[in-house]
């Protein structure tokens, strides 16, 4: 599978990493040589991940809300591997409600993990980078940030925060640091399955040029492209990955 020579042994965190996306790009990053960092809130799924996946040289229990995890996380991560290379910020939630319906909790929950917690494990990131002047910062936004969709009003404004917070970074940061963000579609992950029956899983592929989600594995391929060198001219980049969905929408 290993594809990118350079990325062999750089350091990468991922978070979000016990599962779907985060996994599948963990495990790529791994294929592909790099020293694997995982983060996650999941306390019992991360120890089955690691367990699983003896090619990941670390991990830490975080919660991206909460600075004093991520900033534990990073100082776990210095400790262990010197440093880092690339950051996945990837950890995300999405809950399906009515706008009307939305508790202001639910709303902070979700922009706290979604957009805040990119803020803090970006920042973290951004300040080793500059100071060793290299390094690549990639963050899961969605096409929900790039248009309105119905019931994830909250969700669709962290991933449109996600999206500008890249293209700000970008621009501070170049040209030692590189920032992008992927936007996926639809992706066949543990999250999607919870909140589609097969019947609506159905009829969303239907409206899909590709007629069908995407794999994890298929996201975390971009990822590692987008760390290699081939990719070392793009930067405060929001690249879809959607199978043609939005194409006609623009």
């Amino acid at each position: 599978m290993a594809t990118f020579s350079e990325l062999k042994d750089k350091r990468v965190m991922v978070t979000g990493a016990a599962s779907g996306i985060g996994l599948a790009t963990a495990r790529r990053f791994a294929a592909e040589g790099a020293k694997v960092f995982v983060v996650d809130c999941n306390r019992g799924a991360l120890s089955e991940v690691m367990a699983d996946n003896p090619l990941f040289v670390g991990s830490n229990l975080c919660d991206v809300s909460r600075e004093e995890d991520v900033s534990a996380a990073f100082e776990k991560m210095d400790s262990e591997l010197g440093g880092i290379d690339v950051l996945v910020s990837n950890a995300g939630i999405s809950i399906r409600s009515d706008f009307v319906d939305i508790s202001h909790e639910q709303w902070r929950k979700v922009i706290d993990i979604n957009l805040n917690g990119m803020f803090l494990c970006s920042r973290e990131a951004a300040r080793r980078m500059k100071a060793q002047k290299s390094g690549v910062i990639l963050m899961t936004a969605s096409t929900n940030g790039t248009e309105g969709h119905r019931w994830y009003a909250d969700y669709n404004a962290s991933k449109a925060g996600v999206i500008l917070l890249v293209k700000s970074m970008a621009l501070e940061l170049a040209p030692d640091v590189r920032v992008n963000c992927v936007c996926p579609g639809y992706v066949l992950t543990p999250m999607q399955r919870a909140e589609y029956t097969e019947e609506m899983l159905a009829k969303v592929n239907e409206g899909i040029p590709m007629k069908r989600h995407a794999e994890p594995e298929e996201i975390g391929a971009l990822y590692a492209f987008l760390a290699s060198d081939d990719a070392r001219y793009i930067t405060g980049a929001d690249i879809r990955i959607d199978g043609g969905e939005t194409a006609g929408l623009y």
